[in-house]
């Protein structure tokens, strides 16, 4: 495992967590042994042990890389993507993406149920922007400033006018970061939109976890706007 000072010699982002404006982070191709995060390692370690038929290690993204939709949510849950390997998949929050996913033809099934299932995304991808589950669901603004490399290289092979959903706030910010915009410039509110300067469009939505989907501070049909959206952006006609 890398030691402290090995990590912050090679981040690149500012003390604040936000990555300066128009410099981005080198990006990473995902590393499914990957421990750079001390607290996520030790975890993982502990989850081998207790849960020894869980997936327990990084979780890749789930897709095709030329996708023209990306939706990025926040992290691994434990009993989800953490045991199933794939985003997602096996978790209470996966119910209603999958769902909406497949509603709006970015899907082939419209339940997740592990990594073997047979379901394709079409012309879509779902990524985190931490890789590893964290405690309590948690993740660390330096967990997540860490793992910001691997979204870089998401987004890079992501094409020119493609969509980004982001899931929450922290998943929102992440893809800021990694673009090297600024957070100021561009406010998380459900069902905002945000034209990026590369031509991308940034939809943000409140994430899709059973404490936002009991509570009904997010809705199914808020959801489906979402992705209506993304559609149209994209130029999908039904």
């Amino acid at each position: 495992m890398p030691s402290a000072s090995a990590i912050a010699a090679r981040s690149t982002v500012t003390p604040e967590g936000a990555l300066p404006h128009g410099r981005p982070a080198a990006g990473r191709a995902f590393d499914p042994g990957c421990a750079a995060c001390p607290r996520l390692a030790g975890f993982l370690a502990e989850q081998r042990v207790a849960l020894p038929a869980h997936h327990n290690a990084p979780v890749p993204a789930f897709g095709d890389p030329s996708s023209r939709l990306l939706v990025v949510g926040l992290a691994p849950g434990l009993h989800g993507a953490n045991r199933t390997g794939r985003p997602f998949t096996g978790d209470h929050a996966g119910i209603l993406l999958y769902q909406t996913l497949f509603d709006h033809g970015f899907a082939s099934a419209p339940v997740s149920d592990h990594a073997a299932d047979g379901l394709r995304l079409l012309d879509a991808r779902i990524s985190n922007a931490v890789r590893c589950v964290p405690p309590e669901n948690k993740p660390e603004p330096a967990e997540v400033r860490r793992c910001n490399a691997y979204l870089v290289h998401d987004l890079a092979s992501h094409p020119a006018g493609g969509v980004v959903i982001a899931l929450g706030t922290i998943a929102h910010q992440a893809v800021l970061d990694a673009l090297g915009l600024r957070r100021a410039a561009y406010a998380f509110a459900h069902g905002a939109q945000h034209a990026l300067p590369d031509g991308r469009l940034l939809i943000d939505s409140y994430h899709c976890s059973r404490y936002n989907t009991s509570t009904k501070r997010l809705t199914a049909e808020m959801f489906a706007a979402v992705f209506a959206a993304a559609r149209a952006h994209l130029g999908l006609v039904r």
